[in-house]
């Protein structure tokens, strides 16, 4: 048996509170490695998604400001967004690609809607969970560089969205301030910065 082997949970019942085309929000039992049960633990399923670290011909850093529900405030971010599916869905296990966009696809179109940039200089960078404690999605982060204004803004119903430019300098101060909250954002900077060593 090898040492993950001793470490796995099994999942021994889940109840689906939410399920609709949004997200898959599950109440889930298990039992733990030495035999005891315990519940309940919660999870959710959402769609996987693209965050891109996007620069401008001038090194400028291509950020958006929006409202976060989440905790309340608007927040300055890079751009981001969710990879599309085609069965409809909102969420799914990152392995089903069949009914997905591939992520480059994704981190060009939400490039283009959300700000009117675009660009030849592509890299992908990771792809990490977004929060391995409780959800199963995951964020697949790329590098943009070079990028040209080509048009305005194409946003979703819900997307009320402001692009501004910002030096390096600029972002660590809003770090420092946690006015740049995103930690998958903020890893997406260190990742660059190994990029450019």
């Amino acid at each position: 048996m090898s040492e993950n082997e001793k470490l796995e949970w099994e999942e021994i019942s889940c109840e689906h509170i939410v399920n609709d085309e949004w997200i898959d929000f599950r109440k889930s039992a298990y039992r733990f490695p030495d035999g005891r049960t315990f519940e309940p633990y919660y999870s959710y399923s959402r769609r996987d998604y693209v965050v891109i670290v996007a620069t401008d011909e001038d090194d400028n850093f291509i950020c958006v400001k929006q409202y976060r529900h989440g905790i309340k405030r608007v927040t300055t971010e890079f751009c981001a967004g969710g990879i599309e599916r085609t069965d409809g869905k909102e969420y799914g296990n990152h392995i089903d690609e069949s009914s997905a966009e591939d992520a480059l696809s994704a981190a060009k179109r939400e490039l283009m809607e959300e700000t009117g940039y675009e660009s030849d200089d592509w890299k992908f960078l990771l792809s990490v969970p977004s929060n391995a404690t409780m959800a199963d999605n995951y964020a697949n982060i790329f590098l943009a560089k070079n990028c040209k204004k080509v048009s305005g803004q194409n946003l979703d119903e819900t997307e009320f969205l402001n692009v501004h430019l910002h030096t390096r300098k600029e972002i660590d101060n809003m770090i420092e301030s946690g006015e740049f909250p995103q930690a998958t954002h903020i890893l997406a900077l260190l990742l660059v910065d190994k990029q450019c060593k």
